[in-house]
């Protein structure tokens, strides 16, 4: 009666005496009741800010799970219980989620991992609690619950790229343990096959492991599947160049950039190599004695003006696939300079002060 009066305090003092009396703690009505008027205390104007919104709508819950339990015969609440209880999910699921916020931006990173773990246990399918529960461990330098956290994502096949490169980074630098890092990118390299960053880890980790033919082997087979991929000829050209093979590795990447002009890897890395066959050229000629300068110094500058010539076309060409990088910038300034076209290294030099 007091609840239906719109006195929510009073009522709520008569439903707590009721549901520890002796003759009706076991009864369904009583549990029903006590959730509907915390409930309803804890989204009211009033009373809600009497009260911890989150911590009542808890109690509410709970007090609705109890209702089909205790209704053995006639079930009158049970269905409007448990309808009651999906709504409070989602406002207990929004009130953890934003506890975990707060604690998070005032770095309490455990209590923050807390909240956002009660928020998944509302949301078991939602990724947005594990992501933020596992940066909050992160924080805390908990890495084997941020791990964890990151694994459900991965379980759930709802892991970001970057989610994958936080459990490398974990195995690889903090665990030290190469046989996770091996398993941690199998998993992403097939939930991203076309990841280069991906696919240029595992390879690393192969060579690493002194098994280079089989690094060559597993990367041919890819090809020969998709041999019109760009990115996986690129990552041949990089694999070519640690194994100190430059001009198969310059097969590569031409093969690459004709499959797809505007792969920035495949351009930049051919510029480079034009680039530092004309700087080798230019260094052989500055440290020649005055005499064999005189002979064939000139010679090599010039045929060293031909290579930055070639290596241009490429680097301008990676510009235009990736205008922020500030590294391809840098390589054209150097070019231009040394193509003695001052404007254009000009323009590079203010294009640097932007980036």
């Amino acid at each position: 009666m007091l609840h239906q009066k719109g006195t929510l305090d009073k009522a709520k003092v008569e439903i707590d005496k009721a549901v520890v009396h002796e003759k009706t703690k076991d009864n369904a009505k009583a549990w029903y009741y006590k959730g509907v008027i915390y409930m309803d205390m804890a989204g009211h104007p009033i009373y809600g800010k009497t009260v911890d919104p989150a911590q009542t709508s808890k109690e509410a819950y709970e007090a609705f799970e109890k209702v089909p339990a205790l209704e053995t015969k006639k079930k009158e609440f049970t269905a409007e219980a448990n309808k009651r209880k999906e709504i409070l999910m989602g406002n207990m699921y929004a009130y953890a989620l934003n506890a975990g916020v707060d604690n998070y931006n005032n770095k309490k990173f455990d209590e923050a991992y807390k909240a956002y773990v009660e928020a998944a246990s509302y949301k078991p399918q939602d990724t947005t609690a594990y992501l933020y529960a596992a940066y909050a461990a992160a924080g805390n330098e908990d890495y084997a619950s941020a791990k964890k956290m990151y694994n459900k994502l991965v379980d759930m096949k709802q892991a970001s790229p970057a989610v994958y490169n936080q459990l490398l980074y974990i195995s690889s630098t903090v665990d030290k343990n190469e046989k996770e890092t091996m398993d941690i990118i199998a998993k992403a390299r097939e939930a991203y096959p076309d990841n280069r960053t991906f696919m240029l880890q595992e390879l690393d980790l192969f060579l690493k492991a002194g098994k280079e033919q089989e690094s060559m082997a597993k990367l041919d087979a890819a090809i020969a599947a998709d041999p019109n991929n760009a990115n996986l000829l690129t990552v041949k050209g990089n694999l070519l160049e640690r194994t100190k093979k430059p001009e198969e590795a310059l097969a590569a990447y031409k093969k690459a950039a004709q499959l797809d002009p505007a792969n920035f890897d495949a351009q930049y890395n051919l510029g480079v190599y034009y680039f530092n066959k004309g700087a080798n050229l230019n260094n052989r000629a500055n440290k020649m004695t005055l005499a064999e300068f005189q002979k064939n110094g000139k010679a090599l500058q010039n045929d060293a003006k031909k290579q930055f010539a070639i290596a241009l076309p490429y680097f301008e060409a990676a510009l235009k696939a990736n205008p922020k990088d500030r590294t391809t910038v840098q390589s054209l300034l150097k070019v231009y300079t040394a193509l003695d076209r001052p404007a254009d290294a000009k323009r590079m030099d203010a294009l640097l002060e932007t980036l």
